[in-house]
């Protein structure tokens, strides 16, 4: 990776989802803006406030899709992410930066 690249991995994107109250909400309905979560697989050597396997949160609608070894990718920049979920915080804080 370059610069202040990330490569995410999806998390279960498309499919159905379920509403807190249990109801099924099909992959066609639609929705306002709905932001995504992904998995960090790689970073560039500028990027300074994700490491690897952190849970990134990013806007769908602005990414480069890519696809190595049969796998489908998601190619970011870091300004382009707007929240880090992390497992690194002390002290027994949330682990979800914005």
């Amino acid at each position: 990776m370059l610069h202040d690249r990330v490569l995410v991995s999806l998390e279960g994107e498309g499919g159905e989802r379920r509403s807190g109250g249990g109801i099924v909400i099909p992959a066609t309905a639609s929705v306002g803006k709905r932001l995504g979560w992904a998995r960090v697989v790689a970073i560039g050597a500028n990027v300074r406030q994700v490491k690897v396997d952190d849970r990134v949160l990013f806007d769908p609608e602005d990414r480069a899709e890519v696809e190595l070894q049969s796998r489908a990718y998601v190619l970011l920049r870091e300004r382009d992410i707007h929240a880090v979920a992390a497992a690194r915080v002390q002290d027994g804080q949330t682990g979800l930066y914005l």
